[in-house]
């Protein structure tokens, strides 16, 4: 069973400094319909102006990862991390007991990422962070594991059962995927047009996958896409 998340029905705020779409319930957005996919609890897109960006905040018991689509993002919390992730690098943290953090967009042009929360396996974990850049050549025409629960391949560790992929396709390509018994899979384009066992997706669309043994993704156009598979 695939079920469509049309990006035109997601939530949508433009705040000026910020352009944000909610592919789950966030924030002021309340949908009861799209709460979250399994542990799975957020996909916001984000396209940041310059010199501007996420005050610190605090968040607590969530896994929280950062896709850089493009642009150069300024992050510092309060265990005691700086860093500046660019387009390739992908953020985890951690907030577990309680973290706080800021965001800030200090480059000269637009940053455009996705913030994904997963809901984690059990609460009052050790705040943590870690990041890591992806060759972009790994993730030609292949699903390139950004990030697991065990570190598999060189990925980055979540605490939950979530394999989450990145993959960017050529026009004409095709991936097949086998999902495991009991386990659902969400696709989300950043951008192009793919198909999935022939039902079509666009820029910013989402889908569910349940109760599929495999998928098929083509790619209709030159197309960039996650892909998540969860217990």
């Amino acid at each position: 069973m695939i079920t469509i998340r049309k990006s035109e029905d997601r939530g949508h705020f433009d705040y000026g400094w910020l352009n944000t779409y909610h592919t789950f319930s966030f924030n002021t957005y309340n949908d009861t319909k799209h709460m979250s996919f399994r542990t799975l609890r957020v996909i916001n897109e984000d396209v940041v102006i310059s010199q501007q960006g996420f005050d610190t905040h605090p968040h607590k018991d969530m896994e929280i990862i950062t896709y850089i689509v493009d642009g150069e993002l300024s992050h510092t919390d309060s265990t005691g991390t700086t860093s500046s992730i660019k387009r390739s690098d992908v953020q985890v943290m951690t907030a577990g007991t309680g973290v706080e953090h800021s965001e800030i967009n200090d480059s000269k042009k637009l940053v455009h990422l996705l913030q994904i929360w997963i809901i984690p396996s059990k609460k009052g974990l050790k705040p943590r962070y870690d990041e890591k850049k992806f060759a972009e050549k790994n993730k030609k025409n292949n699903l390139c594991l950004l990030v697991s629960n065990d570190g598999r391949k060189n990925s980055l560790i979540i605490n939950q059962d979530v394999l989450l992929f990145s993959s960017i396709m050529e026009k004409g390509k095709n991936i097949s995927y086998n999902i495991e018994k009991g386990r659902g899979v969400w696709i989300q384009v950043i951008s192009g047009e793919i198909s999935i066992n022939d039902i079509t997706l666009g820029k910013g669309d989402g889908a569910s996958i349940e109760q599929e043994k495999s998928i098929n993704i083509i790619s209709k156009d030159d197309a960039e896409l996650l892909l998540f598979d969860i217990l």
